[in-house]
């Protein structure tokens, strides 16, 4: 039996996949084998020994301190894609509202509550409406910074709205670049996209590379009747500097869904709440996605979309017993393990090593199950920790 607790709303449609005979699922567990979680900061929660992966129900893991749980052995999973079309499909409503000044439109018009007379109004409306016309999206330029899976979805739909665009992305993927249309140009820089767009989405991580990426310097480098949108995270653009640009007619318009004081009631931007992500159909993609890999790793020992640990995976074979263990990806540790399976004549018929960094994560499946000799021996070998031992199923 499984204990997972879980922080914030997750989605019932994801708790279910948690098999209530293997699972006890609470906010309230004391001694947890993993955490589910959205939002909720574990920087300064204390985690107990007993807790050996966390489940984040969305993209961004930047509420969890990954680095320190990586030394504890401590996998942190996250959902990549699973929101990718509740983001987009708010993107896309966003270059539309500002270009057309639809936002700008309705406030003026439900301004006008002192005219009774419907003729007077349309009157008004016809003398006024140009100043609500806006421009079209098509043969506009539109610029991605980063393209994953949020950034090749906006792509396809500006492509179809019939928008250039431009794309920069130094870590983009294999994966990501089979997803990516052609008809997208790949720029060598940033800088060299941002003077080329008149609209700019931001698609990347926070994390210490990407803080105030968009600062007082590289908005200098932009058209001054630019839009820039961001719905990946607040403490990549800096906002201060983007109201200053605003203010000085550098820049048309600001649209996110991170608001900040400075942003508040100023008619060039418009800040929703941090809605990027929060469709049900997205909360619950998230959800299922989060519970079906900790179930994998808690009951198989595989490893995917892990921002800490590497991509590990094996099939369940007929092996008697499964033990999986991290080690510091030195030379030498996988070899020194084995030596001790082989003095002891126990079989491996399959096994996976992978590394990242500074940890490599390793399964192997053994044809007997070791002897408490053999575990306190494993246990013993410098630099491994985190030894699991993972029996078949019982039907």
């Amino acid at each position: 039996m499984f204990n997972i607790r879980t922080y914030n709303k997750i989605s019932d449609k994801g708790l279910s996949r948690f098999s209530p005979s293997d699972y006890k699922v609470a906010e309230d567990i004391e001694h947890p084998h993993a955490i589910l979680l959205r939002s909720q900061k574990l920087h300064d929660e204390l985690l107990p020994s007993s807790v050996l992966a966390i489940g984040r129900a969305g993209a961004g893991t930047n509420n969890i301190p990954v680095e320190q749980y990586t030394h504890k052995g401590i996998v942190v999973f996250n959902t990549p894609g699973a929101n990718a079309n509740a983001v987009k499909e708010l993107v896309v409503t966003s270059l539309l509202l500002s270009a057309r000044g639809i936002i700008q439109g309705r406030e003026f018009v439900n301004s006008l509550t002192h005219i009774t007379d419907a003729d007077e109004m349309a009157k008004l409306l016809e003398q006024e409406k140009n100043r609500f016309g806006g421009n079209e999206l098509l043969g506009r330029t539109l610029g991605i910074i980063g393209l994953g899976a949020i950034g090749s979805l906006v792509a396809d739909v500006a492509l179809a709205l019939g928008m250039d665009v431009v794309g920069f992305d130094p870590g983009l993927s294999i994966d990501g670049a089979w997803r990516l249309s052609s008809r997208v140009r790949r720029m060598e820089n940033m800088e060299s996209l941002l003077s080329e767009v008149d609209f700019l989405t931001i698609h990347v991580p926070a994390i210490p590379a990407t803080k105030h990426l968009i600062n007082e310097k590289t908005l200098k480098l932009m058209k001054q009747d630019a839009t820039i949108l961001n719905f990946a995270r607040a403490a990549i653009v800096d906002q201060q500097a983007v109201v200053k640009a605003l203010d000085a007619g550098k820049l048309n318009q600001y649209i996110c869904d991170f608001p900040e004081p400075c942003l508040i009631g100023h008619d060039k931007v418009i800040a929703v709440p941090h809605i990027g992500a929060s469709t049900v159909e997205a909360e619950e993609n998230c959800a299922v996605m989060a519970v079906e890999q900790l179930c994998d790793y808690l009951e198989n020992g595989n490893i995917k979309n892990s921002v800490n640990y590497p991509h590990t995976s094996m099939p369940r074979g007929s092996a008697a017993c499964r033990i999986t263990f991290t080690n510091k990806n030195i030379a030498g540790v996988l070899g020194n393990l084995l030596s001790i399976f082989a003095e002891n004549n126990i079989n491996v018929v399959d096994m996976v090593n992978k590394s990242r960094d500074e940890v490599a994560y390793n399964i192997l499946d053994l044809e007997s199950p070791p002897s408490e000799v053999v575990v306190r021996l494993i246990k013993d070998v410098e630099h491994v920790f985190n030894l699991r031992l993972i029996y078949p199923r019982q039907v």
